[in-house]
């Protein structure tokens, strides 16, 4: 029996109806700042054709204010699956067209059964953000919406990647989703999110502040540390997106995208040697290094401008995926401070979750000292560094390339740490502290009472690096797999990754560590 024609001509308005959004009026005038519209972003993301929406004759369930009049297609967000170089992807795209993308109860029960079905099918889960926050006409439901979203973000956390784009407004409650995923990419114009607008901030405390000083991309990036990657427009952030997941599995229970060149290249690199100065005192930029240790344009630096004295990131080694972990002497002489802790820890478990082996490499003079890191709880913030390591158990390699002193030298993924692999340069020290301090607490006197006491605190340290920081008294007590020229740094790691790839680490049943937050 054929389809009546007014069932097809209903199905056909309906569709229209949707696919119309907010109007054309509306649609326009995002166009005029730069702006997609919810559909053109997830097109735009997806492979073409392979979009498959959910929910989208859906419609809001609110009969206050005069909300039963009006038209808000799918409810202000469009949500499904499609693929992403080859892989499928859950996605929601809150549209600003229709209600200001305002969430309400139908709005939140779209997000919530995406993200079941990305769950049950191991995939990920990408978030465009672009709302008005709660709506108001629905009261209570609006604030229950949130609190089912945000309880859905923490159960898939470490189960499936859940990557937040923010690319308009996100305030107030808005902004608790995204800060529950892991990974936060905000456009640099366009978007903003914050708790309190400055109108509150005034309010409440007198103080006078722009959203500028804290709502937007580059001070989240590089001021509180929200966001992981600014993107400059709509496209670029869903470039990113798509970036982000080529490091990563579908979900915790598979291995990440690895794809292993069929032969191992064990051949030297020269080029390595020349980066290293010849006084231990002049730093070294860690990126350097990085760039010819990895595959070629593979390192795709996280929150690059934020802690800048510890740089992270994923890379591939000879087709192998990683996270690296390495100070940076360029900055506040590489040294461990609160902010890097926190940045170093957070990229380590996320590795850790998604089974990414890590790579760390290191160059750390301590802790940071000073009044101002002790009473910001330096104590507590270090040994999240501590924590993440230890209870980290994908393939460890760890590489010390100069300074590893004091507690810093374990915070960076030790032997001790449970690091499976270390190696170090030969200009590498190792030792409670450099040779500076602990030559002038060890031999105080000695240098007092030398005819010339300059002379001899340079000996001193000399002989003191020799026979106390020196990387072969390290591997006589066995905490070294070897001692390696600079040049052979890659054959090294890339042979380490290889047989480290195995790895299977078993620990005691808990619900999970109580790591110092």
């Amino acid at each position: 029996m054929a389809i009546a024609k007014e069932l097809l001509d209903e199905l056909k308005k309906r569709r229209e109806r949707a696919d119309a959004a907010g109007g054309k009026a509306k649609i326009e005038k995002r166009h005029e700042k730069g702006l997609l519209c919810a559909r053109e972003r997830l097109e735009l993301f997806f492979e073409k054709g392979t979009f498959q929406e959910f929910g989208k004759h859906a419609q809001h369930s609110c009969h206050n204010f005069g909300m039963e009049t009006k038209d808000m297609p799918y409810d202000g967000v469009v949500c499904g699956v499609g693929y992403v170089d080859g892989r499928p992807v859950a996605a929601f795209s809150q549209d600003f067209t229709v209600g200001g993308g305002a969430l309400g109860r139908i709005h939140a029960k779209k997000i919530v059964d995406l993200m079941d079905y990305a769950h049950d099918m191991g995939i990920p889960v990408v978030g465009i953000n672009d709302s008005g926050g709660a709506r108001i006409q629905e009261g209570v439901d609006s604030l229950s919406g949130y609190g089912q979203v945000f309880f859905k973000n923490v159960f898939l956390s470490g189960v499936v990647p859940q990557v937040a784009i923010i690319a308009g407004q996100c305030a107030g409650g808005a902004a608790y989703s995204p800060a529950l995923t892991d990974f936060l990419i905000m456009t640099r114009t366009n978007a903003n999110m914050f708790i309190c607008g400055p109108g509150v901030i005034k309010a409440s405390t007198g103080e006078s502040s722009t959203l500028e000083q804290f709502a937007t991309a580059d001070a989240h990036a590089s001021v509180s540390g929200n966001i992981h990657l600014i993107a400059e427009d709509d496209k670029h952030a869903l470039q990113l997106a798509s970036k982000l997941l080529s490091y990563m599995p579908s979900n915790n229970l598979q291995d990440p995208p690895h794809a292993p060149t069929e032969d191992i290249d064990l051949s030297d690199d020269p080029g390595m040697n020349e980066l290293v100065p010849e006084s231990s005192k002049t730093p070294m930029d860690v990126k350097d290094v990085i760039d010819r240790m990895v595959d070629k344009e593979s390192f795709f630096e996280i929150m690059p401008d934020f802690a800048k004295n510890i740089v992270v990131g994923f890379a591939r080694i000879q087709g192998i995926v990683v996270g690296i972990i390495a100070n940076q002497p360029t900055v506040k002489a590489g040294t461990l401070d609160i902010d890097s802790s926190d940045k170093g820890a957070r990229f380590i478990r996320t590795c850790n979750i998604y089974n990414i082996p890590i790579v760390t490499l290191v160059d750390v003079p301590g802790f940071m000292p000073g009044l101002a890191q002790e009473r910001g709880g330096i104590i507590r913030h270090g040994a999240k560094m501590l924590f993440a390591y230890a209870s980290a158990t994908v393939p460890k390699i760890t590489l010390i390339l100069r300074k590893a002193y004091g507690g810093a030298y374990l915070a960076m993924c030790s032997a001790d740490m449970g690091a499976d692999m270390v190696f170090a340069w030969p200009t590498a020290e190792i030792a409670v502290m450099g040779a500076e301090g602990a030559v002038g607490v060890l031999y105080r006197n000695e240098i007092k009472e030398a005819a010339d006491p300059k002379a001899k605190e340079a000996e001193l340290r000399e002989e003191y690096r020799h026979k106390f920081a020196s990387p072969y008294q390290a591997a006589e007590c066995a905490m070294i797999t070897d001692v390696i020229e600079p040049k052979q740094t890659r054959a090294v790691i890339s042979l380490a990754l290889r047989n480290t790839l195995s790895k299977r680490d078993t620990r005691p049943p808990k619900k999970h560590g109580n790591i110092p937050l």
